[in-house]
């Protein structure tokens, strides 16, 4: 919700400031400079974030299981001993038993 915000905002900025410049507002381009690092920002960090979530080598379960209270569904703990990082998976549906 909030990255949404914020791209919207992003995309606003840049639409705004690079539409003005090009209609003869000199000093409106550091705005489209804004929106276009703030949206550059916001899409590389869900592209950085995501491109980890791919399970690969390294990664054990740890036996630790809750069920996440935002969604309700039942998740389990994931962790990586070369680079110390944990992740939470969702449970497939034959693993929940």
């Amino acid at each position: 919700m909030l990255r949404t915000a914020v791209l919207i905002v992003a995309l606003a900025l840049l639409a705004i400031g690079l539409g003005t410049w090009l209609g003869g507002a000199k000093d409106t381009l550091p705005l489209a400079l804004w929106g276009a690092v703030l949206t550059a920002a916001v899409l590389f960090e869900r592209w950085r974030y995501n491109a980890g979530a791919a399970r690969g080598s390294g990664w054990k379960q740890t036996g630790e299981r809750f069920i996440d209270p935002q969604s309700g569904q039942p998740m389990q703990v994931l962790y990586n001993e070369r680079t110390g990082e944990r992740r939470y998976e969702a449970l497939a549906p034959e693993q929940k038993t």
